[in-house]
């Protein structure tokens, strides 16, 4: 069985607010390779990959110095996802924001050399460019870049990895109009979370899975925790209401564990500062049991039950 690598990717810098950045260092103290190895599924912490500390604060720093760090965080991120599929481990990267995702998936690109596909779970589109963006935070960003717009400092790290045809967003309930537009023109899929009430979420998931493998030679989950609704995740900085559900989140999910073509998972955007009883911290070791636990082990369980 294929070993997950645990990448934490500690960096608030893409948000307005920092506190993500002691996402992934709290989830390794509460245990998580140990919880995985606990449930069948070995796993280890292959690197913890910290972005810079601007000892100013945040609030001196401007929109060019953040993105500077920004970067210089991915390039690492990416080498350490690179690193991890050459030791033919499987890429777990644990955020941080949803800024990392553009070093995440370049190191997906760098390490795969082949074309792959991305199902994309958020409440968000993340497909800002700086001219458009209201806030400059780059974890609005990071869908853009990897489809090949952008600044060019993230564009050298993971820009135009992703083939628009082959990424599909599942959840999405808020956005602009600038961001809505261009994917809108690269004819990226949306499912907006209406549709998914309407169709269920099995449903628009084989949609995604379909989107995501048709002709690559993998694809990759990327889950932003404020896609769930905020009664599961209060560990969020920016929870939008009439989100997914937990519970039927995880049992769709299930059927992929363990897939032949599932080349990388990432989850983002877990705040510490803002959870409760460790409720999201739960959900991202629910997250992942439901997607590495083998199908085999799956239906045993389920048989003893």
């Amino acid at each position: 069985m294929q070993r997950a690598a645990l990448i934490g990717a500690a960096s608030g810098w893409g948000a307005g607010f920092r506190h993500t950045q002691e996402g992934p260092q709290v989830l390794r103290q509460l245990g998580l390779a140990e919880r995985l190895a606990a449930a069948g599924i070995p796993a280890r912490w292959s690197a913890m990959v910290e972005a810079e500390r601007d000892h100013r604060g945040v609030m001196y720093l401007t929109p060019e110095e953040k993105f500077g760090i920004v970067a210089r965080h991915n390039a690492g991120l990416a080498d350490a996802v690179a690193g991890a599929m050459a030791a033919r481990e499987l890429p777990v990267v644990l955020g941080g924001d949803h800024a990392i995702a553009i070093g995440t998936w370049g190191g997906v690109a760098r390490g795969m050399k082949a074309p792959f596909g991305l199902i994309w779970l958020d409440a968000h589109l993340d497909a800002h460019t700086a001219a458009t963006s209201p806030s400059m935070n780059a974890h609005g960003m990071s869908a853009a870049v990897l489809l090949g717009h952008g600044l060019p400092e993230f564009r050298a790290v993971g820009g135009g990895v992703l083939r628009p045809e082959n990424l599909c967003y599942i959840g999405i309930r808020s956005y602009e109009v600038a961001e809505w537009a261009l994917l809108r023109r690269l004819g990226v899929r949306m499912i907006h979370m209406d549709e998914v009430h309407e169709r269920g979420l099995a449903a628009v998931m084989a949609e995604a899975l379909a989107i995501a493998t048709r002709g690559t030679e993998g694809f990759g989950l990327t889950i932003d925790l404020d896609g769930f609704d905020p009664e599961d995740v209060p560990g969020v900085g920016l929870p939008v209401p009439d989100g997914l559900r937990a519970a039927e989140t995880c049992a769709v999910l299930r059927p992929l564990a363990r897939h032949r073509d599932l080349r990388a998972i990432e989850i983002v955007e877990y705040n510490p500062a803002l959870d409760h009883a460790q409720k999201t911290a739960r959900l991202v070791q629910d997250l992942l049991t439901s997607l590495l636990v083998p199908a085999a082990a799956t239906r045993s369980a389920s048989s003893a039950a």
